[in-house]
């Protein structure tokens, strides 16, 4: 969690006080659904401990949140039956970066939701709907 005083979104659901879909917890990291998904399974992966960015964490500590995205994203291609996947982590603000707390958005890919290569566009889910996702993914890991 964070070691500042700087409200973070990630710390506070980390903290409990933020209802999500959890996927996976360990001692030192969360994975649950996104609540404004690019497609139907997008689920984020981060370290409990505050990092501002990647540059941050050691290269073993990347090299463990890794290690939980690899498991995190076989669950979510075999639960969603994506015909892919995309594995994204961004890093400031002219990368994309929204929330300043590092994490791994894995992103199930299916054939009809590309358009000219697009992204789809992000909606807002109902928490039941990530709750039966969330479960589905949770028996695959």
């Amino acid at each position: 969690m964070s070691d500042t005083n700087t409200y973070c979104v990630f710390c506070a659901i980390i903290r409990g006080q933020s209802p999500i879909a959890k996927v996976y917890e360990d001692n030192t990291f969360l994975a649950f659904m996104d609540k404004y998904p690019i497609t139907s399974g997008h689920t984020l992966v981060l370290p409990k401990y505050h990092y501002g960015d990647l540059f941050q964490m050691t290269e073993d500590e990347v090299g463990n949140l890794y290690r939980v995205v690899h498991t995190i994203a076989s669950a979510v291609y075999n639960a969603t039956g994506a015909q892919g996947l995309n594995t994204g982590q961004n890093n400031g603000k002219a990368a994309n970066q929204i929330v300043p707390h590092v994490h791994v958005h894995i992103i199930p890919r299916y054939e009809k939701d590309s358009r000219d290569g697009k992204w789809p566009s992000r909606k807002v889910s109902e928490y039941r709907e990530l709750e039966e996702i969330a479960n589905r993914i949770k028996k695959n890991l």
